[in-house]
C-alpha cells in the first residue's frame, strides 16, 4: 500500500532519477521527481497521507503550490483537495485524534487538521451549481476534472499525487513551461463565476508571462466585456490582487490594460491617471523594491485622488497616509546641489514629529529613483539633540519660556552643523 510506502526513509519513497528532473508515468503523464516536492513529505504530512490511505480516500496537493513546484520553487502554502467529503475527513480525523481547527471553511468543503505543529488545509472536490460573480454555492464531487474545471487559470489547476504523478486536465503544465496565461475553458464563463479573476489574470500576467504584450485577444475582450463587473467585489478583495499586481513584472503595460480595458474605473484609480508619470516611476524604481502604495501613487495628480483610491479600497491609514506624503512631497522635496545631497531629507526627518516619516522618506527617494541616496539614508543613524532643559537649568536659565526658547535656537545651530556639534559646543554658544 502506498501508505506503507510512504513510511520509508525519504531517498527510497522518492527517488531522484539524474540528470533529468521528470520521468513519464503511466498514459504519458508527468511524475515529478525535485528536491522542493520531497521537502513537503513532514511528519504531519506523513500521518495525514497515512489515514487517508486507511480509508481509501484520494488526495492530491492542489492549485498554486503545483505550479510553484512545477517551477522549481518551494511553495509557501499547499493546499490539498480530495475525494473525502468534509463530514468523512471529521470523522476519520477525530476518530484519530486529531485536532481540527478554523471550522469556518467547512460550508465550503474544507477542513483544517494540525499535525505534528503543521496545519493541513484539505477540500473536498466541488462543482459550482450557482454563482453571482462573487460567490458560488457547491456541491461536492469525486470528479477531478470537474473540479479542475471550475479553477481560474490553466496554470492553477493541475493536481499533484503524493507520488509525484501530475494530474493535468487542461494543459497546464504546457502553458506554464512556455509562460502562457490562460483561462480554464471559455474566458468569459471563468470571469463572470468570479469577477475578481479580471485581477487574477492580471497578476499571474505579471508573475510569470515573459513577454509584456503577449495575450490572447479573445481573453482581452472578454475583460472588457466584463470589467463592470468588478464594481460589486468588495475593495478589500480587489486591493489584495492590485498590490501584487503592482510588485510584478510589466507593471505599466499592465496598468495601461486596466485602463483600455475599462477595468480602472471600478477599481478606485483615477479616471485621468498619469500613465507617463507610471512610466517614469516604474523605470526610477527597478530593483528598490517599493510598497504598492509608491507605485500607484504614480497615477495620482492630487490628494482627491488618494481619498478617492480610499473610499472604494479601504486601504490601510499607513498606506493612504503615504500615498497624500508622496503627492504632496515628491516634487518640492529633492535632493541639495552640492557636497551634501540627503541633506534636505534628513532635514526634514529631524524636523518631522512623525514616528514613521524617515520610512516616508525612503519610499521617497525610490520614487524619484535616487538610488544612491537611498542607501546612505538607509546606513544613517538619526542623531539625538545632545542637549537638554536640564542642561540649561544647570547653567542657572530657570524660566520654562527661556528654556524653551534656548533649545530651539541651540537646535538650530547643531541643524546648521549637519547635526555633528556635541553638547559642550552647543552649550558655548550661550555663553558667548
Amino acid at each position: 500500500m502506498w501508505a506503507e510506502r510512504l513510511l520509508l526513509p525519504c531517498r527510497a519513497r522518492l527517488r531522484l532519477l539524474p540528470p533529468r528532473r521528470w520521468r513519464r508515468g503511466e498514459a504519458g503523464a508527468m511524475r515529478l521527481q525535485t528536491p522542493q516536492f520531497q521537502a513537503l513529505f513532514t511528519p504531519g504530512l506523513r500521518s495525514v497521507a497515512e489515514l487517508f490511505e486507511k480509508k481509501n480516500y484520494e488526495l492530491r496537493i492542489a492549485g498554486g503550490a503545483v505550479r510553484d513546484l512545477l517551477s522549481g520553487m518551494t511553495p509557501q502554502d499547499v493546499d490539498f483537495a480530495t475525494t473525502a467529503t468534509p463530514a468523512e475527513m471529521k470523522e476519520m480525523f477525530t476518530s484519530a485524534g486529531v485536532r481540527l481547527i478554523n471550522n469556518k471553511g467547512e460550508k465550503h468543503g474544507t477542513i483544517t487538521a494540525r499535525l505534528h505543529e503543521q496545519n493541513f488545509e484539505i477540500t473536498t472536490l466541488r462543482i459550482d451549481v450557482v454563482t453571482d460573480g462573487r460567490h458560488a454555492e457547491v456541491e461536492f464531487t469525486t470528479d477531478w476534472e470537474k473540479d479542475a474545471e471550475r479553477r481560474d487559470l490553466t496554470v492553477n489547476s493541475m493536481f499533484l499525487g503524493l507520488d509525484g504523478m501530475l494530474y493535468d486536465f487542461f494543459n497546464g503544465y504546457e502553458d506554464l513551461k512556455n509562460k502562457k496565461i490562460r483561462f480554464v475553458g471559455k474566458a468569459s464563463a471563468r470571469i463572470q463565476e468570479d469577477y475578481l479573476r479580471i485581477l487574477r489574470y492580471f497578476r499571474f500576467y505579471g508573475r510569470i508571462a515573459e513577454k509584456p504584450d503577449d495575450h490572447e485577444p479573445t481573453t482581452l475582450e472578454a475583460i472588457k466585456e466584463n470589467a463592470k463587473g468588478l464594481a460589486g467585489i468588495s475593495g478589500e478583495r480587489i486591493w489584495v490582487e492590485l498590490k501584487k499586481i503592482l510588485l510584478g513584472n510589466h507593471v505599466n503595460h499592465l496598468v495601461r490594460l486596466l485602463y483600455e480595458l475599462d477595468v480602472a474605473q471600478y477599481i478606485g484609480l483615477p479616471l485621468n491617471g498619469s500613465l507617463e508619470e507610471l512610466d517614469r516611476v516604474t523605470k526610477n524604481i527597478q530593483n528598490l523594491c517599493p510598497k504598492p502604495m509608491t507605485v500607484l501613487t504614480s497615477l495620482f495628480k492630487v490628494k482627491d485622488d488618494v481619498t478617492n483610491l480610499d473610499l472604494r479600497l479601504k486601504i490601510s491609514k499607513e498606506e493612504k497616509n503615504l500615498g497624500l506624503f508622496l503627492v504632496k512631497h515628491r516634487q518640492e522635496l529633492t535632493k541639495a546641489v552640492g557636497p551634501e545631497p540627503l541633506r534636505p531629507y534628513q532635514d526634514f526627518i529631524m524636523d518631522s514629529r512623525e514616528a514613521n516619516t524617515n520610512s516616508k522618506i525612503m519610499e521617497l527617494l525610490k520614487y524619484q529613483g535616487e538610488e544612491h541616496l537611498l542607501k546612505e539614508l538607509q546606513e544613517w543613524t538619526v542623531p539625538s539633540f545632545p542637549v537638554s532643559g536640564h542642561d540649561l537649568r544647570k547653567m542657572g536659565v530657570s524660566s520654562g519660556k527661556e528654556i524653551g526658547t534656548a533649545l530651539q535656537q541651540l537646535r538650530e545651530e547643531w541643524k546648521k552643523s549637519g547635526y555633528h556639534m556635541d553638547k559642550e559646543e552647543l552649550l558655548s554658544c550661550l555663553k558667548k
